[in-house]
């Protein structure tokens, strides 16, 4: 088993490589989608901003590649806002591996943004391969301040203000909104949960 993380010039790839580093599974860092063929599942991470995210992965040749890519692939944070169609950060086209848009979240009475600590993920549906050994209402770390609406692909939710998609999966591509590599024991089971699917 080997996991590619992409390089979007603008990730915090280094705790995903800590956390993949302490599951005792090897990784490459892949900029084009030629250094990922021997790979058997991707990583889009992401901290920044989606324009010059996607910029960098449509330089690289990732937008074409990802849409007929029959590998499992998890998404985290901006990089799961990136497998939607457009984001209102920058006004930018995304990948469109899944409907809907990305939206600024809204400051409320007690709520600051972004978004950044420990918040519940609950369930949207019965069962899903990624929440395998998770029970709803654990803790998951987030720092956001756009998010994917709740959607038929959302698998868990959370709340800030407005509930909002915290977990998404169709088929084989799937997005954590939070940081798993930073969410302790919970996150480090939905890694292992990516790393399972579909063996």
């Amino acid at each position: 088993m080997t996991v590619a993380i992409i390089h979007t010039g603008c990730a915090n790839i280094f705790s995903v490589q800590t956390a993949l580093d302490r599951l005792g599974v090897p990784h490459i860092l892949a900029e084009r989608p030629a250094e990922a063929s021997g790979a058997d599942r991707l990583i889009l991470p992401g901290v920044g901003s989606a324009r010059p995210a996607m910029e960098n992965l449509r330089a690289a040749g990732w937008d074409e590649a990802l849409v007929a890519e029959p590998r499992p692939l998890l998404g985290i944070c901006l990089g799961m806002q990136l497998l939607f169609e457009a984001s209102e950060e920058g006004g930018v086209e995304c990948l469109g591996l899944l409907p809907g848009n990305v939206m600024a979240m809204t400051a409320f009475d007690g709520g600051r943004l972004p978004h950044m600590g420990w918040n519940r993920i609950h369930f949207e549906i019965g069962q899903d391969p990624m929440l395998t050994g998770i029970e709803d209402g654990e803790h998951a770390y987030f720092v956001h301040s756009y998010a994917v609406p709740v959607t038929q692909h959302t698998v868990a939710s959370s709340t800030h203000g407005a509930r909002f998609s915290a977990m998404v999966r169709r088929g084989n591509v799937m997005g954590c909104q939070f940081h798993p590599e930073r969410s302790g024991k919970t996150g480090a089971r939905i890694l292992n949960n990516f790393l399972e699917f579909g063996a």
